[in-house]
């Protein structure tokens, strides 16, 4: 299974502007690329939504070797229902502790040296305030479930991935395909899975010859690669996102324009100034 890697999580983002500051200015990742599409994915990246959206990667370097965010925005659409399905990212960064500090965004301190922070639209980000060795800061996904016996034979039985920790004490088992990737923790919530709509998605690559990765969807993005995708569901009903490992790394090359056409896309969007004209709020899903 060392083939397989982690590549990114998917959050929906209802404030586009508030996000980048806080992807960008606190955890101090940079933009990979940003892409507009004019009506929704074949295969749900944006939720259920036929319109307009747009996504970017964000991250601290390539997905060749880094997982990174997904920020997934639908115009019109101002927030989402948290539920209690995404439980954090935790990331290594006394960076992006200081810039926290500097910016006087709210830090609480969980545990001795780690600080919790919450991004635009109530995700939770763990951050340790220490410098990291790694080349990618960012440690591990935590995803809430409800019977952990059943969804770690899911992940490691079915999806073949590798235990790493157990702790009965604290409901919680820490799962991965290789050593130097981004983890997936697993623990226990105490009831039933709530993913609300602003439920995200966590995506894995395999190489082309493995079974798992049959040609379910070929999502086209305008001048890039074509990439094939199979969208499963464990117990809970996370979604998991496996796509074809040659053409994805085509598809995910840094664009050196990231920044600027994220931007630009922002300057262009009036949604929030019609609305505001409108005395109306945007969308709630």
């Amino acid at each position: 299974m060392a083939a397989r890697r982690a590549l990114h999580f998917v959050f929906k983002v209802g404030d586009r502007g508030r996000s980048a500051r806080f992807y960008r200015e606190l955890l101090g990742m940079s933009v990979l690329r940003h892409e507009e599409f004019d009506e929704g994915c074949k295969a749900t990246c944006n939720g259920p939504y036929d319109g307009k959206w747009s996504k970017t990667m964000v991250g601290y370097g390539p997905e060749d070797n880094h997982f990174v965010a997904e920020l997934t925005y639908n115009y019109g659409v101002g927030e989402y229902r948290l539920g209690n399905d995404f439980l954090g990212l935790t990331l290594v960064s006394s960076q992006a502790v200081s810039n926290a500090k500097k910016m006087g965004w709210p830090l609480k301190e969980v545990t001795a040296g780690i600080f919790e922070a919450e991004a635009p639209g109530g995700y939770k980000f763990y951050l340790e305030d220490k410098e990291e060795l790694r080349q990618d800061p960012v440690l591990k996904v935590t995803l809430g479930v409800s019977n952990l016996q059943k969804s770690v034979n899911y992940w490691s039985d079915l999806l073949g991935m590798k235990i790493y920790e157990k702790d009965e004490e604290k409901q919680r088992v820490l799962l991965g395909y290789a050593d130097n990737q981004c983890k997936l923790e697993l623990k226990t919530v105490g009831g039933a899975v709530d993913h609300g709509t602003a439920f995200g998605r966590i995506a894995f690559s395999c190489a082309k010859e493995e079974k798992i990765l049959t040609p379910l969807v070929s999502l086209d993005t305008p001048g890039k690669a074509t990439v094939q995708v199979i969208i499963l569901a464990d117990p809970d009903g996370h979604e998991i996102c496996f796509v074809g490992d040659e053409a994805f790394r085509d598809l995910s090359k840094v664009d050196p324009n990231g920044d600027k056409l994220l931007d630009d896309a922002m300057a262009a969007d009036g949604s929030d100034k019609w609305f505001a004209a409108q005395k109306m709020k945007k969308a709630s899903a």
